[in-house]
């Protein structure tokens, strides 16, 4: 058995440390930054389906093709927004 190295536990302590500090200030704004990014995530698929929903949108022909890789979080997005049922015809998730 080789002896561990004191350096290499005094920087195991330091990580450790950092750790711990990040955690004491992320976590009392977890829920702040995960309801900013739901929201931003929100806009964004409005943005990416507003089109299809009758809004005009100056970008539409930009995120046309963004629009596959999104039909799958479509269903929880329309019912975050309130929306019981798919407003859009070709879309039919419930």
């Amino acid at each position: 058995m080789s002896p561990t190295d004191p350096n290499e536990e005094t920087l195991k302590g330091w990580r450790r440390f950092e750790e711990l500090l990040r955690e004491f200030y992320v976590a009392p704004y977890r829920r702040t930054f995960g309801r900013a990014r739901r929201d931003q995530d929100d806009l964004f698929m409005l943005m990416v389906f507003a089109e299809s929903l009758g809004v005009p949108n100056p970008v539409g022909w930009y995120t046309l093709e963004l629009m596959p890789l999104l039909y799958e979080q479509f269903h929880d997005w329309h019912r975050r927004m309130g929306l019981e049922h798919s407003p859009l015809d070709d879309i039919r998730c419930c």
